[in-house]
């Protein structure tokens, strides 16, 4: 089992920015032994999990079968579909829903409108929460001890201009998600983008994911989106939340 446990890790360690990895990028990544570390690559590649290339190990198409077996399995992605299909169909943009996972918002329900160019995110994309929209909705939900340590570790990376880079900006952009039950970013993820999330909550109250709606700023502006978008959102978002 502990075998399993470095494999797994190895596996978590590629990212977007971290698309391939060497023996010693997976072992200063996991923090187990070179020599562990390259046991478990070379075992995922003969599973077929990776490739590699010289020193260079690359995953295949066969990893998407791990993050397929989660969207197949798990009730929450299977609910959300129609849901954010029935948004994206209503409002002629990309809709999805994320949970909280280790300081990100994971993307597990996605639906796209058919452009010529698209919002960069992508099914099980991960974003940064203190700079999405549909991460503050999901910080807001936390218990204040956890949000409290989630802030203190928190290092904003700048990405575009608008980013925000001191805490107390984000705990206000928290704070004001929990008031007003929604969140917005304009450009401040992506240059051009503009996004709306309000919160997934269960009959006990609990949030238990976000609803997310992306848009190119040419298309709409934050009050445009708040007078639109808002209650497709909210009425989508309250017909999954009834059934968790």
């Amino acid at each position: 089992m502990a075998g399993l446990a470095k494999g797994l890790a190895i596996v978590e360690a590629f990212t977007a920015q971290r698309p391939q990895l060497t023996v010693t990028d997976a072992a200063r990544a996991t923090g187990i032994t070179p020599a562990a570390a390259r046991r478990c690559l070379l075992t995922l590649r003969e599973l077929g999990y990776l490739q590699q290339d010289g020193g260079y190990f690359r995953p295949t198409p066969r990893m998407m079968r791990l993050g397929a077996a989660y969207l197949e399995a798990a009730s929450l992605p299977t609910l959300a579909q129609p849901f954010v299909l029935a948004a994206r169909d209503e409002l002629g943009e990309s809709v999805s829903v994320a949970v909280y996972e280790d300081g990100a918002a994971l993307i597990v329900a996605r639906a796209e409108v058919q452009r010529i160019v698209n919002t960069g995110v992508r099914m099980g994309a991960q974003l940064p929460a203190y700079a999405s929209a549909s991460g503050r909705v999901l910080l807001a939900g936390l218990p204040e001890a956890e949000l409290a340590a989630y802030l203190e570790s928190c290092t904003p990376v700048r990405t575009t201009p608008n980013t925000l880079m001191t805490i107390p900006e984000i705990r206000s952009r928290i704070e004001l998600a929990k008031t007003e039950g929604v969140a917005f970013t304009n450009e401040e993820l992506e240059l051009g983008v503009r996004s709306m999330a309000v919160p997934v909550t269960d009959s006990a109250g609990t949030i238990r994911a976000a609803m997310t709606a992306s848009t190119f700023t040419a298309r709409a502006s934050i009050e445009e989106m708040r007078i639109k978008f808002l209650p497709v959102l909210r009425e989508q978002a309250e017909g999954l939340g009834r059934m968790l």
